[in-house]
C-alpha cells in the first residue's frame, strides 16, 4: 500500500463525555468535515473504522476490567474500582463502543501497513489507559494495543513518538524494557500524569523529554531535530507510530505550552522519511478550533495537500459553526486559516540542559 489513508467513524458525531467535560467538543468530525470540503478525502482514502472486540482488548487490559466497561455501557452506572464515573472518567452511551472503535481503527491500521505505507486515525491516540482501570479520558489504550498487533505481524524495531502536551504513562506501562519498541515522548513538565521524568528511561525503553510552560516552536525544532529523529534513525524502526496529539498548541486550555500546529506538520514530515510504514494517531486537544486545523494540517501532509492561506467559505463555515462552553471565542485568523503562523522564541536554559543531557546519554550509548 503506498497511498495514505484516514479512518473515521460515525460514532464520534455526536457521541461526548458530557456538557462539561472538556471532550464534550467535536474533533473527529470537524477533521473529516474540514477534510472533505477541501477536496482531501475522497471515498478510496477513507476507511470507516470498525469496532474492536472484547477480545482484542485482552493483550493488554485485564478481562475484569473490560468486563467492568461493557457493564458501564450497558447500565450507565459508575464503578469506582476501575475508575468508571469519574469526573475525568465519565460514564456515558458509548463508554465502551466509542473507545473500542478508536482502537478497532489502529488495529485497521496496522493491517493497511503490513506491507508499508501511512495511515491516518485521529480518533486513536488513548495513551494514559492502564490494564485495569480508564485513566486520564482514556478507556481503552489504542497505541498499546495497535502496537501489540504490529509485533505480533513480525515486526521486531517499531518507534512511538507522542508529542502530546502529557506523557505517555499507560504506553510506558506497557513497554517498559522493550527490546522491541522504543518510546520518545516530549511533554509538559509537572502536568499530571506526573510521570516521564529526564531521568526516566522506562528500564531502557523510553526517552523522555519534560519541557517548561512556555514552550516555544524554536525550542521544539530543537528537540525534533537534535534528539527526536538522531534516536528514531539510529533504531531504523520497521514502523513509526506517532501519538499526534494537539494540546500542546498555545490556545489548548489543558497545558500550558505555546506551539504552533506547524510544528506537528515538520513532526509528522521528518518523521515520514524514516520508516516504511507510519501509523498517526491523534490524542489530546481540547480547543475546538485548534484541534480541528491542526489535525486537518497533519492530513493536508500525510496526503500530500497543499495547505491554503485562506480557507474557502465553505470550509471557514466549517469553523464558524462551532460552539464552546468557554467564554473564549477564536479571533479571525483560526476562523479563515488551518496553518498557524509560527511561534519562535528563545531557547530556555532547562530545555537546553535537557537536550544536552540527553545527546550524552545517547554517545555514552553509541560509544
Amino acid at each position: 500500500m503506498t497511498d495514505s489513508v484516514f479512518i473515521g467513524a460515525r460514532i464520534y458525531r455526536g457521541s461526548s463525555y458530557g456538557p462539561r467535560h472538556p471532550l464534550s467538543i467535536p474533533r473527529v468530525p470537524t477533521v473529516t468535515d474540514l477534510c472533505r470540503s477541501l477536496g482531501w478525502l475522497p471515498p478510496e482514502r477513507y476507511r470507516t473504522s470498525p469496532c474492536a472486540k472484547p477480545a482484542a482488548l485482552l493483550g493488554f487490559h485485564t478481562q475484569a476490567y473490560v468486563d467492568a466497561l461493557l457493564e458501564a455501557e450497558a447500565t450507565q452506572d459508575a464503578n469506582p474500582a476501575f475508575d468508571l464515573g469519574t469526573l475525568s472518567n465519565p460514564v456515558f452511551p458509548e463508554v465502551y463502543r466509542r473507545p473500542a472503535t478508536a482502537t478497532g481503527g489502529g488495529l485497521l491500521a496496522a493491517e493497511l501497513v503490513r506491507n508499508g505505507g501511512v495511515v491516518y486515525n485521529p480518533g486513536g491516540g488513548t495513551h494514559h489507559g492502564l490494564p485495569d482501570r480508564a485513566n486520564g479520558f482514556c478507556y481503552i489504550n489504542e497505541p498499546v494495543l495497535t502496537i501489540q498487533r504490529l509485533l505480533a505481524m513480525g515486526l521486531s524495531r517499531i518507534a512511538y513518538v507522542d508529542i502530546d502536551a502529557h506523557h505517555c504513562d499507560g504506553v510506558a506501562v506497557a513497554f517498559h524494557g522493550s527490546d522491541k519498541v522504543q518510546m520518545i515522548s516530549v511533554h509538559e513538565d509537572r502536568r499530571w500524569p506526573f510521570t516521564g521524568a529526564l531521568e526516566d528511561e522506562a528500564g531502557g525503553a523510553a526517552i523522555n523529554i519534560p519541557v517548561p510552560r512556555g514552550f516555544n516552536d524554536t525550542e521544539f525544532d530543537l528537540i525534533l531535530n537534535e534528539v527526536i529523529l538522531p534516536a528514531v534513525a539510529r533504531q531504523r524502526p520497521e514502523a513509526i507510530f506517532l501519538q499526534c496529539g494537539a494540546d500542546a498548541v498555545t490556545e489548548d486550555p489543558l497545558s500550558r505550552l505555546t506551539l504552533s500546529n506547524q510544528c506537528h506538520v515538520r513532526a509528522v514530515t521528518a518523521l515520514r522519511a524514516l520508516a516504511p510504514r507510519l501509523i498517526v494517531s491523534g490524542g489530546g486537544g481540547y480547543n475546538p478550533w485548534s484541534v480541528g486545523r491542526a489535525w486537518s494540517c497533519v492530513w493536508a501532509t500525510l496526503a500530500g495537500h497543499e495547505i491554503p492561506d485562506r480557507l474557502a467559505p465553505e470550509a471557514s463555515d466549517i469553523l464558524r459553526a462551532l460552539s464552546w462552553t468557554r467564554q473564549a471565542r477564536p479571533g479571525d485568523a483560526m476562523l479563515t486559516t488551518l496553518l498557524d503562523a509560527p511561534r519562535d522564541g528563545p531557547i530556555s536554559e532547562p530545555v537546553r540542559m535537557a537536550v544536552a543531557a540527553l545527546k550524552a546519554r545517547s554517545a555514552g550509548l553509541v560509544g
